[in-house]
């Protein structure tokens, strides 16, 4: 299946996802906040040989670096830039509108979610992207 990375500050959130994502076979990394995130991707140092995600499940509200923040970095980054974001946050609207002109997001999911709906939700992003005109 696909590696998936989910940044979010709330280690149940984490786990709960870990195991959702597991259980269909993916295989999942996690950060604490956006610099974490930058190092464990290889952008923040550079380091190239390092593998990026097909996806990543992203907090907005977190210490050190937010979800904002980071999205911005990974844009700028041609490694990351074509990376789908799937945005989790607890904010709602406010932060949807944040993230409105960015091209890499590919969905919202305000906290609490339905992790079936998640899980669907995350299937559909994974095989757009495969199959993009299909």
């Amino acid at each position: 299946m696909a590696a998936i990375m989910v940044v979010d500050d709330e280690p149940e959130i984490v786990t709960l996802l870990s195991f959702v994502l597991e259980a269909d076979g993916h295989a999942v990394s996690s950060a604490c906040h956006g610099v974490d995130a930058l190092e464990k991707l290889g952008v923040e140092p550079a380091k190239p040989e390092l593998p990026v995600p097909e996806l990543i499940v992203l907090d907005i509200m977190m210490p050190v670096m937010d979800g904002y923040e980071l999205n911005q970095r990974l844009q700028t980054n041609p490694r990351t830039a074509g990376i789908p974001i799937l945005v989790l946050t607890a904010k709602g609207q406010k932060m949807r509108d944040l993230f409105e002109m960015a091209p890499n997001v590919a969905a919202y999911v305000q906290k609490p979610f339905d992790p079936k709906m998640l899980r669907e939700l995350i299937s559909g992003i994974l095989t757009s992207r495969k199959h993009p005109h299909g």
